[in-house]
């Protein structure tokens, strides 16, 4: 049996963490908040010298969300040039920030805001029944690691401008500028030599193998010298509720059925026609299979109604109104959780129906700490197809994955999760 509750993401995404060898230390966390980090309201800026046009600017110590005195956060855009701006949120480690690791988080979609990881998932605050105010998560992953944020591709949540990306491919080169640019900072350089986990879920089942493999590809050009930049080594992978390969999770059987089609998408790889194949299969396996499977059930959760309401869109679309969090004053979106306008464009080249399962074998045969996890209660990227997905890679550990039974996770002596481990690799 799979055990596992996806209302508490934060807290078994923290022994998790623990998983991949990251120290776990207690963390108490304090009802004074008189000694809270200090709110400076001027709006920094940093200008790349390597890449071009590209800059920072944010404000530190917002007081909003994170109230655990002391706790340092940075929160604001990389902005390419003009009116093009990605929106990121630091937070720094409740404990030990000086030596501890350096995570990374993203949502999927594409095109759904990483605040939906913040505020529901891992983040240090959750956003209280009032939709107004906020209250300290206790199971926070910055309690024992730095944390940062960021929506992309560009239009994603609080990100705006031109959506100028339409593929996972198409994402990685931009993200990876963005990232260096931030790494090139002050406030940033200093996570270069950290432990580095990139984190993500759902479409992060695409954006995490492939943005791991660009990065490598992009530090092997540094360290020859053909670019200039900030190598960044990811030495953990993780990834939630896992969308690795379509087909798997949205699919099946019968003449020119939906695995049919995406078994076709994946033979056509990058040639001319392939936008057309595989937008044509994502588009007859998410009418035929997955919409009649949903119905009104919530595909993330299906215990509950698809009227179920979360209180985070509300209360971020608040604080657009507020001076304090660095947010554009003269750029003001409209916040959702998902774009739409983002998912149509990938939608043109068929992305979702893609396999990433290549990029993702080679990077756990190259000994990358790797962790799929996923909740049991969700049909979207439900963990039968995200275990039948690993079970199909190919690694110098799937015959023994294959016969490695289950071992329940517990805290204090409840199991919370069902794994299987091979060397660098586990599947909760």
């Amino acid at each position: 049996m799979h055990l596992f509750d996806p209302f508490r993401p934060g807290r078994i995404g923290f022994v998790l963490l623990a998983s991949l060898g990251v120290v776990i230390n207690a963390v108490t966390l304090p009802n004074d908040l008189s000694s809270r980090a200090t709110f400076d309201p001027t709006i920094l800026t940093f200008k790349s010298e390597v890449h071009t046009d590209v800059s920072l600017r944010f404000v530190r110590n917002s007081g909003v969300c994170e109230t655990t005195p002391g706790v340092n956060q940075l929160s604001g855009y990389i902005d390419f040039g003009t009116n093009m701006s990605m929106w990121f949120w630091f937070f720094e480690a409740r404990e030990k920030p000086e030596t501890a690791p350096f995570t990374l988080w993203l949502n999927g979609g594409p095109g759904c805001s990483s605040m939906i990881g913040l505020f529901q998932e891992n983040g240090p605050c959750k956003v209280d029944a009032d939709g107004h105010t906020t209250i300290l998560n206790p199971f926070s992953w910055n309690n024992i690691s730095n944390i940062i944020y960021i929506d992309q591709p560009i239009g994603t949540g609080l990100s705006h401008g031109v959506i100028d990306v339409n593929s996972t491919f198409a994402a990685a080169p931009p993200f990876w500028t963005a990232f260096q640019v931030l790494l090139e900072s002050q406030e940033f350089h200093k996570f270069e030599s950290r432990e580095f986990v990139l984190a993500t879920e759902s479409y992060g089942g695409h954006y995490g193998p492939e943005f791991v493999t660009f990065f490598d590809e992009q530090n092997a050009q540094i360290e020859k010298g053909a670019i200039q930049g900030e190598k960044t080594t990811v030495s953990a992978l993780m990834i939630n509720n896992d969308e690795v390969i379509a087909a798997l999770n949205q699919a099946f059987f019968g003449p020119g059925g939906c695995q049919e089609q995406e078994m076709a998408c994946f033979a056509a790889e990058e040639d001319a026609d392939s936008n057309s194949i595989c937008g044509t299969a994502d588009d007859f396996c998410i009418e035929n299979v997955f919409v009649p499977a949903v119905g009104n059930r919530d595909s993330d959760d299906l215990r509950q109604n698809s009227s179920a309401l979360f209180p985070p869109e509300f209360y971020v679309n608040l604080l657009q109104f507020e001076q304090t969090l660095g947010l554009s004053q003269t750029f003001q979106v409209t916040y959702r959780e998902c774009a739409g306008s983002v998912d149509d464009q990938f939608s043109r080249t068929g992305d979702d129906a893609r396999t990433l399962l290549p990029q993702l074998a080679s990077l756990v045969n190259s000994g990358l700490k790797t962790l799929i996890w996923a909740g049991d209660a969700d049909i979207n990227c439900n963990w039968l197809g995200g275990h039948a997905s690993v079970l199909a890679m190919d690694w110098f550990g799937n015959e023994t994955l294959h016969h490695t039974p289950f071992t329940n996770m517990t805290i204090r002596g409840d199991a919370v999760a069902a794994i299987q481990n091979v060397d660098n690799f586990s599947f909760a």
